[in-house]
């Protein structure tokens, strides 16, 4: 059975930093590319990062230069580096596997930005 959890949102400044996990179980992980998604109130949920079974990563623009995807092989854990946060980026995160034509979602985690 896949699992995926997030851990590691939180309440943080402007400018802070956050560091997000998320554990899976269930599947070969390394064989997977994995993805962090967010929503924030009323609007759709967004793909933030991407990072691909070989190790290269994209970024949405939004988050470029701040954001960083990262994947540990060894521990089944993709994690993602937050930096230099804004208000915008306040929404739930949510890490994703795409696994034989079936999408999977964890169970987000919060992150505010506020000061």
């Amino acid at each position: 059975q896949v699992q995926l959890v997030e851990s590691g949102g939180g309440l943080v400044q402007p400018g802070g930093s956050l560091r997000l996990s998320c554990a899976t179980s269930g599947f070969t992980f390394s064989n997977y590319a994995m993805r962090w998604y967010r929503q924030a109130p009323g609007k759709p949920r967004e793909l933030v990062a991407i990072i691909a079974t070989g190790g290269s990563t994209n970024v949405a623009d939004s988050v470029k230069g701040r954001f960083t995807i990262s994947r540990d092989n060894a521990k089944n854990t993709v994690f993602l580096q937050m930096n230099s946060l804004k208000f915008e980026d306040t929404a739930i995160y949510y890490c994703n596997a795409y696994i034989r034509s079936d999408n999977y979602w964890g169970q987000g985690t919060q992150v505010t930005v506020s000061s």
